[in-house]
């Protein structure tokens, strides 16, 4: 007998998406006085810096101040859109922010060489104190492509603890994640960007080749949040507030889809400043080759072959 056909009055059916559409991603907004501050501030500081620079009658790139700007743009809509309203309640909208607060944001930040126009255009004391702190162990230690990915798979690692659970649904966690985690990522890529920071050619090469480890690194929480078929953190509270709020497990895969994807992403701009840092000490060390004597030359190349044999 064959099935009753559905009746013309009958609702459709209709199938529910775990993410916001477009039109309702780009106009939910809210208000975070927070990071309303941090962008006031950091618009202050590069624009007097900017304005000093001109003054003293140097050049600024006008793509490191577009740089700036995107690297503003983005922190807003982090903060201020629907990924910064519901990463409390969602796994994803959190993940989202917190990778992109430390990829993203940073990177396009590094790009703006705040610390090259400090020097250019800020007051003496401060570009000293800021090359005090270049210079500081723990900056250069942080600031190469040897600890960096491990800083990243630390940071990224946690999503896979109860301790993610408690930040995300915490307001001072909120917090710390919106100032912490963008001076972070900026401290790891600030050396490798910025033009005073210079390493002798073999180091540069090592963490060129350590990087490419990186790729395969920063994928592992991704992969392991996409894959499990348990919640990790803990939290089997299903979110409630809108229709298309996934299930704890489903809402977990998509923060784990969206972690692999941009993490790979992000070791791309990351490749590109340490090929151009090695290019920088490759030329510094050919002319310091070339600025030798013969004599000098000479010498250097018998201590040379003495300490090898």
């Amino acid at each position: 007998m064959p099935a009753p056909s559905r009746s013309g009055t009958d609702p459709p059916v209709t199938r529910r998406h775990p993410t916001p559409g477009p039109a309702e991603f780009w106009s939910t907004w809210h208000a975070d006085p927070l990071a309303a501050v941090l962008i006031v501030v950091a618009t202050t500081a590069y624009g007097w810096w900017l304005v000093g620079a001109r003054r003293r009658g140097a050049h600024w790139s006008a793509w490191r101040t577009l740089s700036f700007v995107v690297a503003l743009v983005l922190f807003a809509v982090l903060q201020f859109g629907i990924v910064g309203q519901d990463d409390q309640e969602l796994r994803w909208a959190f993940t989202l922010r917190l990778a992109l607060l430390f990829f993203a944001v940073p990177t396009f930040a590094a790009l703006a060489a705040p610390v090259s126009l400090l020097r250019l255009g800020g007051p003496s004391g401060w570009s000293a104190a800021t090359d005090r702190v270049l210079g500081s162990r723990p900056v250069r230690v942080l600031g190469n492509a040897i600890v960096a990915p491990v800083v990243g798979l630390v940071l990224f690692a946690a999503l896979l603890t109860p301790l993610s659970a408690t930040v995300r649904g915490s307001g001072l966690g909120a917090a710390a994640v919106t100032v912490m985690v963008p001076a972070l990522g900026f401290t790891l890529l600030a050396p490798l960007s910025e033009p005073g920071v210079l390493r002798s050619s073999t180091f540069v090469t090592v963490e060129f080749l350590l990087a490419f480890v990186e790729l395969l690194l920063d994928a592992v929480p991704g992969i392991v949040l996409r894959v499990s078929d348990h919640v990790l953190d803990g939290s089997l509270v299903h979110a409630v507030g809108q229709l298309w709020f996934p299930s704890p497990l489903r809402d977990q895969h998509l923060a784990g889809d969206l972690l692999w994807f941009i993490a790979e992403v992000a070791d791309v701009p990351v490749l590109v400043m340490l090929f151009v840092r090695w290019q920088r000490t490759d030329r510094r060390e050919a002319r310091s080759v070339d600025a030798l004597s013969d004599e000098e030359m000479a010498e250097l190349t018998r201590a040379h072959l003495q300490r090898r044999g």
